[in-house]
């Protein structure tokens, strides 16, 4: 039986020393944003919120993909506008958070999971991970996430990557601004910086991360709503129908030359 089979959750949430860690454990579909994964971590989140003794949260996952993005099985059933919407809302959700929110990425990461990693403030990226903008190879273009990430990444990489959809490490992620640090061990490299979070105050921590995200929540102030748009168009294109089906079927897209 599948884990989408069980009761089994698909975050789960541990908390030592102040620091709550949710990890996305949805192997069977790559911890793909599938409807049911993005509620359980609206959930987490909201708990971490609320958690008096949570001085900041690390998003990490189980498998060797941190998460594939859009969960493409589910593309078909749902309404595009609206499933834009609620990935700009997850986004959004990161970014203003009150409490400190890094990723431990270990794994591959592709499309909307780089949004995940532009939405969190901290973020390290150990010698087995990997990442790419795919969305282009389907189809459609990286809309919603771009709102928290066209601000950090360094612009032309954000060309080159958008349009080839190649595949880069983490130095190169490091260098162009997707993550914070590359490094060869992940937890080691974390220490530091989890140390420094839990010497600050809930409001030093709340007010200094809104001060480094002003500009990033300006972006989603002015083009959330437009994006979404693009993105449904996108998504109920033509050359998205057959990306997709390209996609899930193993096989090249009728474009490819």
């Amino acid at each position: 039986m599948s884990p989408a089979a069980t009761d089994a959750p698909l975050v789960r949430r541990t908390r030592h020393r102040g620091v709550t860690t949710l990890t996305l454990d949805s192997p069977h579909n790559r911890n793909a944003l599938s409807t049911r994964l993005v509620a359980e971590l609206h959930g987490q989140l909201d708990a971490a919120r609320e958690d008096t003794d949570t001085r900041a949260v690390v998003l990490t996952h189980t498998g060797r993909v941190f998460c594939s993005g859009a969960d493409l099985t589910e593309v078909a059933g749902a309404e595009p506008v609206d499933s834009a919407r609620e990935l700009a809302r997850l986004l959004h959700t990161l970014v203003t958070h009150p409490k400190p929110v890094l990723a431990r990425v270990t794994g591959q990461a592709r499309a909307g999971g780089l949004g995940l990693l532009g939405a969190c403030d901290i973020s390290v990226a150990g010698p087995d991970s990997g990442f790419a903008f795919t969305e282009a190879r389907i189809g459609v273009a990286p809309a919603v996430i771009s709102l928290p990430l066209l601000p950090r990444l360094d612009a032309r990489a954000a060309s080159r990557y958008y349009l080839t959809g190649e595949r880069f490490g983490p130095a190169e992620a490091a260098r162009i601004g997707l993550v914070t640090l590359a490094a060869e061990e992940v937890d080691h490299a974390l220490e530091p910086v989890l140390d420094g979070l839990r010497r600050g105050s809930p409001q030093g921590l709340a007010e200094s991360k809104r001060l480094a995200n002003a500009e990033v929540v300006r972006a989603f102030e002015r083009d959330t709503d437009m994006l979404a748009q693009r993105s449904a168009r996108l998504f109920a294109s033509e050359d998205a129908r057959e990306g997709i089906t390209a996609f899930l079927e193993r096989r090249d897209p009728s474009w490819l030359l």
